[in-house]
Order: structure tokens, then C-alpha cells, then sequence
């Protein structure tokens, strides 16, 4: 009995997905005979159909669906191999300890750590939350490598003095919304419409920053202080008022919330900032690269 190779194995999962050879062959670069010969290789080893011809292309049958099905898992195992055999040649190695604030924790540090464990199998990155004053504390303390903070106007002049900081990103600020509010699709909202609406503001310990109300508001009207996001957004999802979020959480925001922009020339953003010490070894360089490289893709 003739055995299933991996060419035929991946021939077979792609048609499954494509339902068209002529599209398996787009898709892997082969020539149509080429995938037609394959098939039926992968059809004489397993000794039934495996494929229903029809005018509009092709379906599986049972046994082409159960075929398929593991295939994906030898291919996976397969494609794994290939990544753990770069990573004995990877220089990098060890661990390192991302700090985040919140709302950084949503989108851009994870998509970074991914990035890291593509490149480099052989560095783990440990994620952890916090504010960025109990940031950078744990980072004078040894207790993590990167700390990814929030800077800005409105925010206090961290004490920064001997370490080093990298810019990730330039922090635009939104109004997050219910998707029936009179803003929803409005860009942008002049600042002075503002004034009139609801706020939903953060809490936490004192010192710890927080979004809530449009900075620049001279005298906003709070309705509820939330230490959630995800609660706070449950209740804008629910028009029980509106609040701000930096535009690197937007891929993560729930379904029944949008965001506007804010026409207000008074207000300047915050920045994302890696800061690290100042003696970093490859695999932080590695990880801060990956942060800006995240940032310019959410950008």
C-alpha cells in the first residue's frame, strides 16, 4: 500500500480549503496537473475517493474531510519543527519582563511578545499590567527589563533620571462612544461640542493616570467613576455615558462601541514610551524593536 506523503497531505488540505485546484495550484505555486497528480496519489493511498468533481469545483467527501482534518495537525507539527530547529541558532535567549499599562496590555504589548516569540523562540517574554509610577518602580527594583508607560501634558514628569527611554508611539486620543450616539460617524467632533455630554471616568490609587473626560474640558460632568475598562466600556455600550481611549486599543474595543476623533488644538496627545535601564542586554533591544515595530502597524 502506498504511503501519503506531506506534499500530497498539503495538496489535499489546500483544495479542502479552496475547493478549486486551480486555486490549491495559485496558492502553492504548482502547476494544476501537478495538484491533480497529487490528489490522486493521495486517493490511491488511501484507497477511497476522496474528492466529489463537480462543474462548480470539487468537495470532499467523508473521507477527504477526515484526511484534511489531519492533515492540519502534521502540517502544524511539521512547520513547528522548522521554527524550533531556527531557534538553536537563535543568539537570543533567556527572559524578559514586559511592564505595560492597562490599556498598552490590549493590543500592542501581546501583538509584540508574538512577534518576539516568532523571531526567537528561545527568549520568553513574561507580560505583566501595571500603572506606570508602579512601573517604574519594579524597573529601578530589577523586578522587569521594559516598562511601557504613558507620557504627556497632562501627565506628571516621571523621574526618568539614568535610564533610557525609546519612543513607541505618539498616543492620539478618542472619544469612545455607543454606536447610536449622535457622534458615531462624525470626524472629528469640535472639542466644544463636548461640553455637554456624560463622562465616564477611570479610578485607581492615588497618582496612578487615568482616561476619562477630554483633558482639555474645563469642567466635565462626571456620572460614574469606573476601575474596570472593561466595565466602564460596558456601561458606553449601554449610552450610559462616554469616555476617552488612546487610539492603540481601537482592534480591541467591544462590539456596540466606536470612537471619534476630537478637533481640539489644545490638546497635544500622550506618547508611549519604552524605558529601560541603560545597560540592556540583546534580547530587551529585541523586545523594544518589536513594540515600535507593533506601533507603526496600529499607527
Amino acid at each position: 500500500m502506498a504511503e501519503l506523503t506531506v506534499t500530497a497531505l498539503r495538496v489535499v488540505h489546500a483544495v479542502v480549503g479552496t475547493g478549486s485546484f486551480t486555486a490549491t495550484a495559485d496558492l502553492l505555486g504548482y502547476t494544476q496537473s501537478a495538484v491533480s497528480r497529487q490528489v490522486a496519489a493521495a486517493e490511491s493511498a488511501a484507497g477511497v475517493p476522496l474528492f466529489v468533481r463537480g462543474a462548480r469545483g470539487v468537495a470532499p467527501t467523508p473521507a477527504g474531510t477526515l484526511v484534511a482534518r489531519r492533515a492540519a495537525v502534521v502540517l502544524a507539527e511539521l512547520d513547528a519543527v522548522g521554527k524550533d530547529l531556527a531557534g538553536l541558532d537563535d543568539v537570543l535567549g533567556g527572559r524578559v519582563v514586559l511592564g505595560a499599562f492597562p490599556t498598552a496590555t490590549w493590543v500592542l504589548a501581546p501583538r509584540a511578545v508574538a512577534v518576539v516569540r516568532d523571531r526567537h523562540p528561545g527568549l520568553t517574554v513574561d507580560l505583566h499590567e501595571a500603572s506606570t509610577p508602579t512601573q517604574l518602580r519594579q524597573l529601578r527594583a530589577g523586578r522587569i527589563d521594559v516598562a511601557v508607560i504613558g507620557m504627556g501634558a497632562d501627565l506628571p514628569a516621571y523621574d526618568l533620571d539614568g535610564l533610557r527611554r525609546d519612543h513607541v508611539a505618539d498616543g492620539r486620543s478618542l472619544v469612545a462612544v455607543p454606536e447610536n450616539h449622535r457622534f458615531a460617524g462624525r470626524d472629528p467632533v469640535p472639542v466644544a461640542e463636548l461640553a455637554g455630554e456624560e463622562w465616564l471616568v477611570g479610578k485607581g490609587l492615588r497618582g496612578d493616570p487615568q482616561f476619562g473626560a477630554w483633558p482639555t474640558l474645563p469642567a466635565p460632568k462626571v456620572v460614574g467613576a469606573v476601575r474596570e475598562w472593561n466595565a466602564r466600556l460596558g456601561l458606553v455600550a449601554a449610552g450610559l455615558g462616554i469616555t476617552t481611549v488612546p487610539e492603540l486599543v481601537v482592534p480591541a474595543l467591544p462590539a456596540g462601541v466606536v470612537t471619534v476623533r476630537v478637533d481640539d488644538p489644545a490638546w497635544l496627545g500622550r506618547a508611549a514610551v519604552a524605558v529601560t535601564r541603560p545597560d540592556r542586554p540583546a534580547g530587551v533591544d529585541a523586545v523594544v524593536g518589536a513594540l515600535r515595530e507593533v506601533a507603526r502597524e496600529l499607527g
